[in-house]
């Protein structure tokens, strides 16, 4: 590795590889039963609406970074934000009429009437939840020495200039 990409890694810790596996699997298991990916398994009795491709878009992505970011060993956080952020984006981009949970719940005039409307709504929540998860996981990354504040700079930062 030369000088510059062990200056890069310090201070990008990322995982390409965790992050392209979590990609194509929230791709794959969002994409393929919400019918967002064409496929002979499944179908949808409303047409996707326009908004639901980039919140599936930004759902991969997020998820991928989440799991490329990589944090420090003691890190113990549990993936509940973005595993949260993840079912309500799966809920949102379905169709809202082939959902059985929301079928059996309120029936096929309250998936239309209620749950349908509702769905840019989740849609919004989720991708905030997995936005925030992100952020989160950012910060608590592991960096190293890159991270770090040394004493001359954080004193001389933090005392008030005298009048």
């Amino acid at each position: 590795m030369t000088r510059v990409e062990e200056t890069t890694a310090s201070k990008f810790p990322f995982s390409w590889p965790r992050a392209g596996v979590a990609a194509a699997v929230t791709a794959l298991a969002i994409g393929i039963p919400t019918d967002i990916i064409a496929n002979p398994l499944f179908g949808r009795e409303i047409p996707v609406r326009w908004w639901e491709y980039p919140v599936f878009a930004l759902t991969v992505l997020l998820t991928a970074a989440w799991f490329g970011i990589q944090t420090a060993p003691s890190d113990k956080s549990t993936g509940a934000l973005p595993t949260t952020g993840a079912v309500l984006a799966f809920f949102a981009v379905g169709c809202p009429v082939c959902n059985k949970l929301v079928i059996a719940a309120i029936g096929v005039s309250g998936a239309m009437g209620f749950w349908a409307p509702l769905q840019p709504v989740v849609a919004s929540a989720s991708v905030v939840l997995m936005a925030g998860a992100v952020a989160y996981r950012w910060r608590r990354r592991d960096c190293g020495d890159q991270c770090s504040v040394s004493p001359a700079t954080h004193t001389a930062e933090s005392t008030p200039a005298s009048s």
